[in-house]
């Protein structure tokens, strides 16, 4: 690809790229879920739907990323993937079941201060992309991003799903309907590079793959297509995006047991009902949590003020501190429960607190469950160069994966 100097990258730079698609008229029987919100049983239907379905890239089993190398080389060979012979950017759609949601794929110029990342990431995930992009030298799906927009590539977006007929249309099982527009018009794509040029883009989702474009670059001192990324870029003042909860499960940590330790430093209320504790957490002003599993569910609220100041690191803003997920990974783990916050300790359900219960029941454990943080909260600590806990944050609706790809070898 041309002109990937990296004195380029002090702006936000999303440029076309070979998009690499599907040829098979199912396209939800191929397409799957972001790779971390699979879960075991959604994974083994997904492999038993098609045999070209994209969690065989995805998700290998375990070390065997030369086996999704061998099925991407594959599918190249035979025609069930096929590249786009010009470089585009791509309009992507979602809509239905009270979602609108549209945006630019294309690669992102890594390493620019004018992507800004909100969440701290875990050594386990980056090296698991990492081995992956290495073994594929492919981008498989995009992350997500917000901007401020408002600009010609907002306005282009807009007109090219009004206007034009879709490259790909189709509709998954959650009732969503995707759709994806190629734009090769070389003036469009510099009116886009132009408006883009002086902004600065938030990671919504995707830190550890944005982490893992940013090792693999350095594997590379000279320039080529590792100085990108496949990324989703969404204008949030058009399309505000949906922030919901990541919940926290701690196995082999009794419900009771949990909550008898929380009372030396909060408020802790019981409820025989766990709609009724969430409805408490709804409520509830300041850091506050559901605690549940085998048992009565228990709503902590109002910890103590002077117990929070001594557990919270020195140098961190007073928005960072009041962040629930800030006080659960600073204070009620460790402080109060003696537990690391790390991938073995505590594990993550996103978005449903019935399944955090569920696992956590099957567990012998605890379902930590947490309101979603603000969008101007997220946007505040990331704008002053702070970042908020892993697991923070899951920002929707996200692009589903397989729809178009980007391959190192087409750049």
């Amino acid at each position: 690809m041309p002109g990937m100097e990296r004195s380029e990258r002090a702006g936000l730079a999303l440029r076309p790229f070979h998009g690499v698609r599907f040829t098979v008229d199912d396209l939800a029987a191929v397409t799957s879920p972001p790779y971390d919100l699979i879960s075991p049983d959604e994974l083994h239907e997904l492999l038993h739907r098609h045999a070209n379905n994209v969690v065989r890239l995805i998700l290998p089993e375990a070390g065997h990323y030369g086996g999704a190398k061998a099925e991407l080389n594959g599918w190249l060979d035979s025609g069930v993937l096929t590249v786009d012979p010009l470089p585009a950017l791509y309009v992507y759609e979602q809509s239905g079941a009270g979602v609108l949601q549209r945006g630019l794929i294309g690669a992102l110029g890594v390493g620019s201060t004018s992507v800004l990342p909100h969440e701290n990431v875990m050594p386990g995930p980056v090296a698991d992309r990492l081995a992956l992009m290495r073994a594929t030298q492919a981008n498989l799906e995009p992350i997500f991003l917000v901007y401020e927009g408002g600009g010609s590539a907002s306005r282009l977006v807009g007109d090219v799903a009004r206007l034009r007929r879709p490259l790909v249309e189709v509709r998954t099982g959650d009732g969503i309907r995707h759709r994806l527009w190629a734009v090769t018009d070389p003036h469009e794509i510099a009116a886009v590079g132009e408006d883009l040029r002086d902004r600065q883009a938030l990671i919504a989702d995707g830190h550890h793959r944005y982490a893992t474009y940013e090792r693999l670059q350095k594997d590379h001192p000279g320039p080529g297509p590792w100085d990108y990324g496949l990324a989703f870029l969404v204008d949030s003042t058009q399309y505000p995006p949906d922030l919901q909860a990541i919940h926290r499960v701690i196995p082999d940590l009794p419900l009771g047991e949990a909550a008898a330790r929380a009372k030396g430093a909060w408020q802790v209320h019981e409820f025989t009902s766990l709609e009724d504790a969430l409805a408490g957490l709804a409520d509830a002003a300041g850091p506050a949590f559901v605690l549940a599993g085998d048992g009565p569910s228990h709503l902590l609220t109002d910890p103590d003020p002077v117990q929070i100041e001594h557990a919270m690191p020195a140098g961190r803003s007073a928005r960072w501190r009041s962040l629930a997920t800030s006080v659960l990974t600073e204070f009620l783990l460790p402080k109060v429960w003696g537990i690391a916050d790390d991938e073995q300790s505590v594990l993550v359900v996103h978005h449903d607190p019935l399944a955090a219960v569920k696992l956590a029941r099957r567990r012998g454990g605890t379902a930590v469950l947490l309101n979603p943080l603000s969008t101007p909260d997220v946007l505040a600590v990331a704008a002053q160069g702070e970042r908020v806990p892993r697991k923070s944050t899951s920002f929707g609706p996200k692009p589903r994966t397989g729809l178009v790809m980007r391959v190192f070898s087409a750049e």
